[in-house]
């Protein structure tokens, strides 16, 4: 089965749950699946269930599509996310982001915890994705290239969509949240990074680091979608001050910012 076929099997098993239009698409990284306890009128699709799919193996991902109400609009959400350490191919690990195009979906908001690089951020910190640097060592466009998803060589000048950095700017400044903008570094992991390469990756413009999300952004950006990327600083990442960190640390950190990151996210789904 081609990639095509396995999208549309996917998308088929959903459509037969709830085939109403979507407005938007979520990711919610690691400690910040509470937005989802926010989405009225459900539906919660164990990903074990849709054809295609893998499952999420990581503490503080919960591996199900949720579909509903949130403000007003109609979002899909996946809570829980797929990373390149895991295992999994790259096409496997984005498949979710080429379901999402095949629904309809054209807007996506994606959501990660990171470590903060810049040391003006603090951990609980917002970070707004401006930019970001592909440092995992794999794209998910090398291989065969289906035209009906996107071109061979697909334009990056804009991955995250410039009049949705401007709006949930403009959400933050009239909900009193301290937010931050700057560009988000992918590695591979699952390692925590090294003081060298922390002070290599804050040498070459990072200000945040993390595992995943830049997959996903190129895959939305192959096929026209418009994305918001928010990061949640939940450790600080500096390569002259390094601390010992452990997962647990992180989604700790990333409890406790949740309540502004959904404040946030509900504001800027209503204005949109």
């Amino acid at each position: 089965m081609d990639l095509i076929e396995k999208i549309n099997k996917a998308k088929e098993y959903i459509v037969e749950i709830d085939n109403s239009p979507i407005n938007v698409g979520i990711i919610l990284g690691t400690g910040l699946g509470t937005l989802a306890d926010e989405i009225e009128n459900k539906r919660i699709i164990k990903y074990e269930e849709i054809p295609g799919f893998p499952v999420s193996t990581v503490v503080g991902h919960a591996g199900e599509l949720i579909i509903g109400e949130l403000m007003g609009k109609k979002v899909l959400a996946l809570n829980g996310r797929f990373h390149y350490y895991e295992g999994y191919d790259m096409e496997t690990v984005t498949f979710p982001i080429r379901v999402m195009k095949a629904l309809g979906i054209e807007n996506m908001i994606v959501s990660n915890a990171a470590g903060g690089m810049n040391p003006s951020f603090e951990p609980g910190d917002l970070m707004i994705i401006e930019d970001h640097i592909n440092f995992i060592g794999n794209n998910p466009l090398i291989g065969k290239n289906y035209d009906e998803l996107g071109p061979r060589f697909p334009d990056m000048s804009n991955p995250y969509y410039k009049e949705y950095i401007k709006l949930v700017k403009e959400c933050a400044m009239d909900l009193n949240i301290k937010i931050q903008q700057g560009v988000y570094v992918a590695i591979s992991g699952p390692n925590y990074e090294t003081s060298a390469e922390l002070r290599m990756l804050r040498l070459i413009g990072g200000d945040a680091v993390g595992m995943s999300t830049v997959p996903e952004v190129i895959v939305a950006n192959h096929m026209g979608m418009k994305v918001l990327g928010v990061s949640c600083i939940t450790d600080m990442a500096l390569g002259d001050s390094l601390e010992p960190l452990d997962h647990s640390k992180v989604v700790e950190t990333a409890n406790k910012a949740k309540g502004k990151f959904v404040t946030l996210i509900k504001e800027y789904i209503k204005r949109m």
